[in-house]
């Protein structure tokens, strides 16, 4: 990514003092590169190595970043997004980012970061008993208590189509007396071609391409006791809102499948913000998503991404 594709960043040039115009230039293209899980800002800066290379330089930056609560399908800018609270088991990604910086140049050659939680499930339960705990994302009962508030979800008549699960970003569980293991779930869903009312089941539908689509971020309760306890959604408008001529139908675009168990700081899955190589986003092809748990670490996907592409668009 070339500073050109941000008009307005502060300068980025060769000098240890624009250590900070080269994280928010790293930030943005991280974000814009990570459609997975949740959006990162930044914490601090750890390291800034700068090597000439002729008329420029190279710039290695060593940067801690926080999740926000912000899903990658939220149009905020992430700099305008909450970190997560402790309590709420936050996760963190230790970045290395390469920069090439030339003459009225500057841009992002690759970048890897890793994702672990700030305090492993065995800490939260020292610090707080009776908080839930993050269980990976695979869990069999944390993925039921999803798809029981996504079929409640569809029955809003209000909705133009079905809507179909994207993603699931984490899963909480603890024990309540009276009601017995609680699940509390994050997760994205994402508009479908099949009209509300239509005798298809949602499971069959078709997401629409993600730039026509309405997404949806929701939050659920749900006990192994009492079934389904709530459900509430924030809903974000299609970035391509442009209406389709006599006759023309939807494109058709191809989708990933569901990431079911890639938590995005998991443990051992390498996971936020990376892409693969070629120019991937952060989370593109990898599997890693929230932080997992498993290891006593867990639920929310831990995971490393990286990516080696300027400007991919």
């Amino acid at each position: 990514m070339a500073l050109s594709c941000f008009p307005g960043f502060e300068s980025v040039t060769c000098s240890e003092d624009s250590g900070n115009a080269t994280a928010h230039l790293a930030m943005h293209h991280i974000n814009e590169h990570h459609d997975h899980g949740y959006k990162f800002r930044l914490n601090e800066i750890q390291g800034n190595k700068v090597e000439k290379v002729g008329e420029g330089c190279d710039v290695t930056l060593q940067l801690d970043l926080l999740e926000t609560v912000c899903h990658t399908v939220n149009p905020k800018n992430f700099e305008d997004c909450e970190i997560r609270e402790e309590i709420n088991q936050q996760v963190m990604a230790n970045c290395t980012v390469m920069v090439t910086v030339g003459t009225g140049d500057a841009k992002i050659t690759k970048y890897e970061c890793d994702t672990q939680q700030v305090k492993s499930n065995v800490e939260m339960i020292r610090i707080c008993p009776d908080c839930p705990i993050l269980i990976p994302l695979n869990s069999p009962e944390g993925l039921k208590s999803v798809n029981e508030a996504v079929k409640e979800f569809n029955k809003n008549n209000s909705n133009q189509h079905y809507y179909t699960l994207q993603e699931v970003g984490r899963i909480r569980s603890g024990y309540m007396m009276m009601a017995g293991m609680s699940y509390y779930a994050e997760f994205a869903l994402v508009e479908t071609n099949c009209p509300m009312g239509s005798r298809i089941i949602p499971e069959a539908c078709k997401p629409l391409c993600p730039d026509r689509a309405r997404h949806a971020f929701c939050r659920s309760s749900y006990s192994s006791g009492n079934g389904l306890h709530s459900v509430e959604c924030e809903f974000y408008p299609p970035l391509n809102t442009t209406a389709l001529g006599p006759g023309e139908q939807e494109p058709i675009c191809r989708h990933s499948p569901i990431p079911y168990g890639r938590p995005p700081y998991a443990s051992g899955e390498g996971h936020p913000p990376h892409a693969g190589d070629g120019g991937h986003p952060p989370h593109g092809r990898d599997k890693g998503h929230p932080p997992h748990a498993g290891d006593g670490r867990t639920s929310s996907p831990c995971r490393r991404w990286r990516t080696s592409s300027p400007c991919p668009w």
